[in-house]
């Protein structure tokens, strides 16, 4: 009867096996099949932007403040138990593109569906913007520890910042977002 029952469970345990490899795959390759040209992430950069000046208050402030930013449009996640995310950008540094990249991540537990955000991240130190453009393969909460800001009723972005040296706003057509984690987030420079 014991073997009756442990059956089931390796057939299971092979589903999200499987389940995690796809994501796996999914996360692995994302990179060749799902790219865009230079001028179609540029052109999704600066729509995203335009979000961000739109949903938080002193998002000017926040680009004149900052070194650099990371602007990821319409970043993409899918799950069904496993989950998979991802999305391309563009690194802006004093409002000029510099390079291109794409940030993978992946999942695991009781999730089902999809949706669409934007990320924005600042570099508030040139140190932190450093470690980030010299590295080759990006991770966040591993490389880099990323505050995220959501902000209340009127709150100020800026105050809402501290002192930390990687802020990020996430962003849907509702506004900001919160309960979102970005730790384990993969970021790798693209050839564009």
């Amino acid at each position: 009867m014991q073997k009756k029952q442990f059956i089931p469970a390796l057939k299971s345990s092979k589903a999200v096996c499987f389940m995690i490899f796809t994501v796996f795959l999914f996360v692995g390759f994302a990179d060749q099949s799902f790219g865009g040209t230079a001028k179609e992430i540029d052109a999704s950069a600066d729509a995203a932007m335009d979000r961000f000046y739109k949903n938080v208050k002193d998002a000017k402030e926040v680009v004149q403040r900052s070194k650099g930013m990371l602007v990821m449009p319409s970043v993409k996640k899918g799950a069904l138990i496993v989950g998979g995310e991802y999305g391309q950008g563009a690194l802006r540094i004093g409002g000029k593109t510099i390079g291109y990249y794409s940030m993978t991540s992946g999942s695991v537990g009781f999730q089902i569906g999809g949706q669409a955000k934007d990320v924005i991240f600042a570099f508030m130190s040139s140190e932190a913007l450093k470690k980030f453009r010299d590295s080759k393969g990006w991770e966040a909460g591993v490389d880099g520890n990323v505050a995220l800001v959501t902000l209340g009723a009127g709150e100020s972005a800026v105050t809402a910042m501290g002192k930390e040296p990687i802020v990020a706003f996430v962003f849907d057509v509702k506004g900001l977002m919160a309960d979102i984690s970005l730790r384990g987030a993969k970021f790798n420079k693209l050839d564009k």
